[in-house]
């Protein structure tokens, strides 16, 4: 005889299915990359289109490229890094970048434009480097 499940462990489940979907999504914001190549590709960046024009990244500021899962700073005119666009806490899409700092809005980690390392956690550590080339005024994913 199988007896059905108390109401406490479905809505625990519910509660936790919830709560993974919430730190999945993300939307876009600014962010910037640049420079001949930086960093070290994660999983999910995929190459060989044009990301954005070089002066769409503001110097000091950057874009956020939630649909390739990518973010690109200008910490100084003509230097261009990118980072995963993925929170090292839980996994939100950083969504902003402002104040020199790449900005998750799950739980309000903040990350250094320069090098992507963590400013304010619960981050436990640095967004990952991601290969870009800049060609002209074109900036791609390696």
């Amino acid at each position: 005889m199988t007896h059905p499940a108390p109401r406490r462990t479905v809505l625990l489940v519910t509660g936790a299915a919830a709560l993974a979907a919430g730190c999945g999504g993300g939307s876009g914001g600014d962010g910037s990359s640049g420079g001949a190549t930086e960093g070290t590709p994660s999983a999910g960046a995929s190459g060989g289109r044009e990301l954005a024009k070089t002066s769409e990244i503001p110097v000091g500021g950057g874009k956020v490229f939630a649909d390739r899962k990518v973010v690109v700073t200008q910490p100084a005119q003509g230097e261009f890094k990118a980072f995963s666009a993925i929170c090292t806490h839980q996994g939100c899409t950083v969504a902003t970048v402002a104040g020199g700092t790449i900005n998750c809005p799950c739980h309000k980690s903040e990350f250094r434009i320069t090098d992507g390392s963590v400013v304010a956690g619960p981050a436990p550590r640095p967004l990952p480097a991601e290969r870009i080339t800049v060609q002209g005024d074109s900036i791609e994913l390696a």
